[in-house]
């Protein structure tokens, strides 16, 4: 693929309530959930993108990552978007092109901290961080006239045999070191830091094998001596265990996007939507937090395949 020009070019971010920036992303997944839908699953359902789905793209193709990759990835869902870039209206105009009149943008968020200084009980000045969220407007480049083809090109389907092991999909799984041993079900167990999985032949396609590893994998990051992520499950079915669920099924898709699979839907999902209503109904901010949990489980795997 050619390369794109490289020139500088920056957003400039827009400040909005945090709140609004919560609920309205919130509102949106818990509809989809509501209609059985999950919308970071919307792209592999799309007949547009189908056997092509990766992560989107900037302008100088970095991957997004976190909640902007779900945000991304259900707008191209809905919009029949087929390419993985997205720009701001000054990035486009920087490389002499042009947004398409009438065409929306899609927000995206860029979190960022400020430094605020207190006095404290003593009469010392002291300093915190405190985090916060801009959005920012983006366009597909299928908004955009005039960019270099390689901005256009539709990704390439991947096609595999789906009876027979994949070995690249092998050989990354095993050069994590996670203990994945043959047993009856799809678990990942704290107490002995083991992956069990069902025999491969038991699986209808090798694929539907590597969306379950993939998320066993995920759960297998949360570790004491890997990322140390407690949300808070004390037993099966509560909470903590939904939020968990939620990682695992988010860092299932960042995996097989950056893998080239499709992350085939479990028979438990219809259950676990439910759970997840009620986790985002109760906390409009969680989706961010799972995403981003999700994100750094996916990047931790990463550095261990490819340090």
């Amino acid at each position: 693929m050619t390369k794109p020009i490289s020139r500088k070019a920056t957003a400039i971010p827009t400040r909005q309530p945090q709140e609004d920036i919560y609920t309205r992303i919130t509102t949106k997944i818990l509809s989809d959930l509501e209609q059985g839908n999950l919308s970071w699953r919307k792209p592999w359902h799309s007949e547009h993108m189908t056997s092509q789905v990766m992560r989107p793209l900037r302008w100088n193709d970095i991957p997004y990552t976190g909640i902007n990759t779900l945000i991304l990835w259900n707008e191209a869902s809905d919009k029949g978007f087929t390419s993985p870039y997205w720009m701001t209206f000054k990035q486009a105009t920087d490389m002499k092109t042009n947004v398409r009149k009438g065409e929306k943008g899609t927000q995206i968020v860029y979190a960022d901290k400020f430094t605020k200084e207190e006095e404290d009980a003593n009469g010392e000045r002291k300093s915190s961080q405190i985090p916060f969220l801009k959005t920012y407007t983006v366009f597909n480049a299928s908004q955009i006239d005039g960019l270099s083809n390689a901005f256009y090109k539709t990704p390439e389907p991947v096609i595999a045999n789906q009876q027979e092991r994949n070995q690249e999909l092998e050989q990354f799984f095993v050069q994590t070191k996670a203990d994945i041993y043959t047993g009856t079900k799809a678990c990942y167990t704290q107490s002995t830091d083991r992956i069990q999985m069902p025999p491969f032949e038991s699986f209808e396609t090798a694929i539907r094998y590597y969306a379950v590893l993939a998320h066993e994998l995920t759960h297998w990051t949360k570790h004491p001596l890997r990322l140390n992520r407690d949300l808070g499950r004390k037993h099966y079915g509560d909470e903590g265990y939904a939020k968990e669920e939620l990682v695992a099924e988010l860092g299932a898709c960042f995996l097989a996007a950056d893998l080239g699979f499709e992350p085939m839907p479990e028979a438990h999902h219809a259950a676990y939507i439910q759970s997840w209503l009620q986790v985002l109904k109760d906390d409009k901010r969680f989706i961010f937090q799972a995403a981003s949990h999700a994100q750094k489980a996916t990047e931790y795997i990463q550095k261990l395949v490819c340090p």
